[in-house]
Parts: structure tokens; C-alpha cells; sequence
């Protein structure tokens, strides 16, 4: 599979020049070597990227938005202008933001997809969830910097490299939008010179070379025909035409010379916990109880779970198992709900209580206020899907609990006391039964048990 060379622009204050970086350095590294794929995404909303690059009025094969639903890159890359590629903004992106929980999702993504070459992406002057999507996804992130607040502000890009174990080598620094004509007495002659040596003091690594102001290239993005012309073809006679030339050189160099793509690493690791993940499951089905611990019945046959209704585990981890659904609905009535008859199926009492399930644990437990007594009582909790307790039933331990004691066999001592242990359940679906058992549901699981232990400690 492909891995791309991966190009964030990034600084959280704007006007500092990263549009103009992004766009006019994919078109320089096409120049430089024209067989180099180089693709263009855009994190911002003013359409930039699509003016400069769209060939003729073409509609667009899709947008960014769409590649984070998960639509393959192959069905929303366009060839534009210069023989980059692009996939096209979007308007509306601030829900697009707040579905982004983690910063690794836009890695996950780019690593299922098969792109070679380059990828650049223009990011928002916003340390928003998409500009740490692309953050945590580069090679190599550039940030333009033009004053003192600029510089600043690349703490904050430090801090988040930081904060996700980054290598703070990917980050460069770029002076950019330079004033030529203000000069400095001293040992630094210039903005350029200044904000480098501010920047080094700091540990900032930072590009040879800075990228000016001028008033020919500033031009070429506001004209009566509407569009944005890049520097290659309409500023061939400044300054900045040679400095982009360099620093589209200086990024090349950087892409031949890597050996350690950001993507490769993720999907390394993305196979080792594959496997973890595999391993764990297998041996979370082989720990479980085979029978039913109410009725006794085979629920799991050479590793098949058979129809079933619930999952249970002892809170210490050392037992697991599933529970038919009748006997654990009839127990439950027939011990706390005190009902003297077997509720059929299809009864109304038995459908609410089952679909109450669905968004529910319970814990079977002696109630902490109790425990150290020598009366033994018995608890069942119910608790929402975060742990939180909803209700209780307290009665005494009944005289024959039949298939309810052998249950409570599972957190008694020695001594058929009960201490501090209780049993956590939790409605599975029949048809796939084993799904609790998944890394994310069982850690779920587990975090929830946590809460629930602080719940029914003594107070």
C-alpha cells in the first residue's frame, strides 16, 4: 500500500500566510518533479484551494466533509489546474468539528486509503479538533510566522505534541510575509533574522530561508476576473519566486530522504493492536463459564455462545459467564418482586422490565451498609448506562433460593457469607452475544464497574 508524505500548515493566527504556502508549495513540487502526486485538502471554508485549482466550472466529485464519513479518496480526488489534486472544502464545517473526538481519527483514515505522493493540508488559525486532526497526522508540519504573537502562539502546537507523545521534530518554523524594507541595527538585520533567533532561543527549529511581502504576489489574489493566480506563473520576477523554490527543494529533499512515514508507524501499530485485541478476546471467551449459573444449562459449545440474555462477571474479574434470559427474568420476580407465579414471555410486566434492560447494569450484592453484620441481606441494583444508580431492592436471603443461590455461590466466601464482592450483569444481544467480550465494549464494561464499585462502598 502507498504511504504519502504527509504536509500540515498550521498557526494559530491568521493572516500569517499558510493559504498561500499551501497552495503555491504543492504547485512548485509539482514543478520540481512533475511525476510526484500532490494532493491539496483544504480545512477551511473560504474556498481558496478550489479557485486556484478547479479546471473550468466542473462539478465537484465530493468534499472533505465527505472523506471523513468515510468515503474512499479515489471517488473525491479531482485533477486541477497545475496537475494538482484536490478534494474540494466545504461550506459548513462546524459539525464536521464537533464529531471529532479524537485527534488519530484523520490518521485511521488516510492510512485505510491507498495515496502515494504528497499530501498538503491548509488548516483553520484555529487549534480546532480538524487542525489536530492534521496535526497528529504530519510528517512534517510548516508554521508560518511574521511577528511576535505569531511565534507566540507556537506554543500552543508544542504543547499538543506534547500532550499526544509527538515528536516535536516534524514542526518547522517559516517566516513568512517578511517586510524587506524594515531593517534592524545589530547582530539581526531583519524580520526574518529576528523571529529565527527568538524562535532557536526557544528550541524551535525553523526552514533556511523566510518567505516576503509583496505587493506583486498580494495582487494575485484579488483581480476583477475573481481568481488566485499562483507565484509560479504570475511572479516569476520577485523575490518570493526563488524563496518558494527553495523551500519547495528543502521539502523534497526532506520527503526523498525520510525513511519513517507517520502512516506506516500508525499502521504498524494499528496491526500489533489488531492482534492484542484478537488475543484478548480469545482469552475472554475461554475464561467463560459454559454453563448457565441459574439453570445449569450448556450456553457455550466449543466456543459458540447459544441464545442467551445476559452477561455476568464477578467485580474482581475472576469469573465471567452468560445467563439465560428466563432464568434470570424469573429469578429476579420471584425473589425481589415477590411474584408467585412464572410470568409467561409475552407477559407485560416481563416485556417492560425487558426492555428496561437494554440501557441498564445491575449489581447482586450484600448492601455495604450491612456488610460486618451477622445478618446477611441482599441487594439488587439497577444502575444507568454510566454507572449512575437508579433504584434498589433489599430483601432478606430467601430460605430455598434454588437457582438464585447458585449464583450467589459465585461471590460468597468460604464460609457462604457474603463480603464485598457483587456480581455485575448486563443485557447482551442473543444473536451476537460475544459482542460485550470486544475490546470496547468490555472496557466499557469495566469503567462502569468502577463506578459502580465507589457506589456501593461503605460509607
Amino acid at each position: 500500500m502507498a504511504t504519502p508524505y504527509i504536509i500540515t500548515i498550521s498557526s494559530e493566527k491568521g493572516g500569517v500566510g499558510k493559504t498561500t504556502v499551501a497552495t503555491n508549495l504543492a504547485i512548485y513540487l509539482k514543478a520540481l518533479q512533475e511525476d510526484l502526486p500532490v494532493t491539496l485538502f483544504s480545512f477551511d471554508n473560504h474556498f481558496s484551494v478550489d479557485k486556484m485549482f478547479r479546471i473550468g466550472k466542473s462539478q465537484p466529485a465530493g468534499n472533505i466533509a465527505e472523506f471523513f464519513a468515510g468515503r474512499p479518496l479515489r471517488e473525491l480526488i479531482e485533477l486541477g489546474q497545475f496537475g494538482v489534486q484536490f478534494i474540494s472544502s466545504h461550506r459548513d464545517l462546524a459539525p464536521l468539528r464537533h464529531s471529532l473526538q479524537s485527534p488519530d481519527i484523520l490518521t485511521r483514515l488516510l492510512a485505510a486509503n491507498d495515496l502515494p505522493g504528497v499530501i498538503i493540508i491548509d488548516t483553520r488559525p484555529d487549534l480546532d479538533p480538524l487542525t489536530g486532526n492534521a496535526l497528529y497526522a504530519a510528517d512534517r508540519v510548516i508554521v508560518p510566522v511574521k511577528d511576535m504573537p505569531s511565534l507566540e502562539n507556537c506554543r500552543n502546537l508544542y504543547a499538543f505534541f506534547d500532550q499526544h507523545g509527538l515528536s516535536r521534530k516534524a514542526l518547522q518554523l517559516l517566516p513568512c510575509l517578511i517586510d524587506s524594507r524594515v531593517r534592524f541595527e545589530g547582530p539581526f538585520k531583519d524580520s526574518s533574522q529576528l523571529l529565527k533567533a527568538y524562535a532557536i532561543n526557544r528550541g524551535y527549529r525553523c526552514f533556511n530561508g523566510h518567505i516576503s511581502k509583496s505587493p506583486k504576489v498580494d495582487s494575485l489574489n484579488t483581480n476583477p476576473e475573481g481568481k488566485i493566480y499562483p507565484i509560479l506563473t504570475h511572479g516569476r520576477g520577485t523575490e518570493v519566486h526563488a524563496q518558494f523554490t527553495q523551500l519547495a527543494q528543502q521539502v523534497l529533499d526532506d520527503f526523498r530522504m525520510e525513511r519513517n512515514f507517520r502512516l506506516d508507524t500508525v499502521r504498524l501499530e494499528t496491526g500489533r493492536q489488531e492482534v492484542s485485541r484478537a488475543g484478548a478476546l480469545a482469552l475472554r471467551k475461554a475464561q467463560l463459564r459454559t454453563d448457565c449459573a441459574l439453570c445449569g444449562r450448556t450456553v457455550i459449545d466449543s466456543g459458540e455462545i447459544a441464545e442467551v440474555g445476559y452477561y455476568w462477571e464477578v467485580n474482581d474479574g475472576t469469573a465471567a459467564g452468560m445467563l439465560d434470559e428466563g432464568c434470570f427474568s424469573a429469578s429476579i420476580f420471584q425473589h425481589f418482586f415477590r411474584s408467585s407465579r412464572e410470568l409467561p414471555a409475552d407477559d407485560p410486566l416481563r416485556e417492560l422490565f425487558r426492555e428496561s434492560t437494554q440501557r441498564s447494569y445491575f449489581a447482586l450484592c450484600q448492601p455495604p451498609e450491612t456488610r460486618g453484620h451477622f445478618r446477611q441481606q441482599l441487594a439488587f441494583y439497577r444502575f444507568d448506562d454510566e454507572g449512575l444508580m437508579l433504584s434498589r431492592k433489599v430483601i432478606d436471603p430467601p430460605a430455598s433460593p434454588g437457582q438464585l443461590g447458585r449464583l450467589l455461590e459465585l461471590i460468597q466466601d468460604d464460609g457462604r457469607r457474603l463480603g464485598e464482592k457483587f456480581l455485575i450483569l448486563r443485557r447482551v444481544d442473543s444473536d451476537f452475544a460475544d459482542a460485550i467480550l470486544l475490546e470496547e465494549n468490555h472496557l466499557r464494561l469495566r469503567q462502569a464497574t468502577e463506578r459502580i464499585t465507589q457506589q456501593l462502598r461503605p460509607r
